[in-house]
């Protein structure tokens, strides 16, 4: 079983800033819960014909896993002062995956949708899955493939670079991308990379603001910082110029549970002070993270707001046989972000 690495990234030995507080998550199930579950997954045809009645379908049968893990999840995704990240293990897989695709779509030759279902399964306990049309064309289930044209970017189609520790953020015409962005991220793994190093690494706001100096967290609370639009918008909308934001903080909110916002395509500092807290910060995120290698049968489930995650480097084959996770954005609330729905389909926004 992998579980998470209770160490600073890039060293041997390690602990928590917040001694003595959780830091992450874990909840596995038994293997009689994870047959049970993948059996009435495996029944479902294909869930994205009608979302919102397999959003229902799939509420009912994961309202049937045992109480106290259910609670797990639940209070995971409605309360404060819980981890930001969770790791879920021993989920049922599908009976037979196809060829990871090489373009980052989806699979089309993938027959059954257990893997789907334990996405948007799993998503449904933490709020509503959304899509964004800017991201992987509006999908709910982005699969999340290295792609041989986007190697070396700051996206979720690289795989030579380390890539930065960040936010999911949406670009907003209202000039912010901390606002509309996801609650929740959940990566759950359909297949590993070759050698099983790519690890995904979580850095909580909290450890962060610990760690860091005074005078240096106050310089990251000042609206100092102005973030580029995701590499998905400035590739594909603004022809690979940038977009940034208005100048924000990158952390915000109370001492005692602060919220982070970092841009994996770039923050661009306002001052030679603040440029200075920025290159501070990711070397923070580092010290304070913890990892996890994600293997098929496992979900990560993620706070985009209490914390900011990265991706190692790790070899993509491009062979069919490469490291394949489907992602899912999910809201607490939709009401929230009205202005921003298409009217074909009430879950994508612009």
């Amino acid at each position: 079983m992998t579980t998470f690495i209770d160490r600073p990234l890039g060293t041997d030995l390690g602990a928590s800033a917040r001694s003595g507080a959780e830091t992450f998550t874990l909840i596995r199930l038994p293997d009689e819960v994870r047959d049970a579950l993948g059996g009435a997954l495996a029944e479902m045809t294909d869930p994205l014909d009608d979302i919102d009645h397999s959003m229902t379908r799939w509420m009912q049968i994961f309202a049937q896993l045992p109480t106290d893990l259910l609670q797990k999840v639940l209070d995971f995704g409605r309360h404060i002062d819980t981890a930001g990240v969770a790791l879920v293990d021993n989920l049922p897989v599908d009976p037979h995956v196809p060829a990871t695709p090489l373009d980052g779509n989806p699979a089309p030759d993938k027959a059954t949708w257990v893997a789907e279902g334990v996405l948007l399964g799993l998503s449904g306990l933490l709020g509503e899955p959304i899509g964004v049309l800017t991201e992987k064309a509006g999908r709910v289930v982005h699969d999340v493939i290295p792609v041989a044209g986007g190697s070396k970017s700051q996206t979720n189609q690289g795989s030579e670079v380390f890539l930065n520790f960040h936010s999911d953020i949406t670009h907003d015409v209202i000039g912010r991308y901390d606002i509309a962005n996801p609650d929740f991220l959940v990566l759950s793994c359909v297949r590993a990379d070759h050698e099983g190093v790519a690890g995904t690494f979580y850095a909580d706001a909290r450890d962060i603001s610990a760690a860091l100096e005074p005078t240096v967290l106050e310089t990251l609370r000042s609206p100092l910082f102005r973030l580029n639009a995701p590499g998905s918008y400035t590739r594909d909308v603004a022809s690979d110029t940038e977009v940034l934001s208005d100048p924000v903080p990158l952390i915000s909110g109370t001492n005692e549970y602060p919220e982070i916002v970092i841009a994996a395509n770039g923050v661009r500092a306002l001052t030679s002070g603040a440029q200075a807290a920025l290159d501070q910060l990711q070397g923070v995120c580092r010290s304070v993270a913890h990892a996890v290698y994600l293997r098929p049968g496992q979900a990560l489930l993620i706070n985009n707001r209490k914390g900011v995650h990265a991706r190692s480097t790790f070899t993509a084959r491009y062979d069919g046989q490469d490291r394949w996770l489907q992602r899912s954005y999910v809201r607490r609330n939709l009401w929230d972000i009205r202005y921003r729905v298409t009217p074909e389909n009430r879950r994508v926004h612009y």
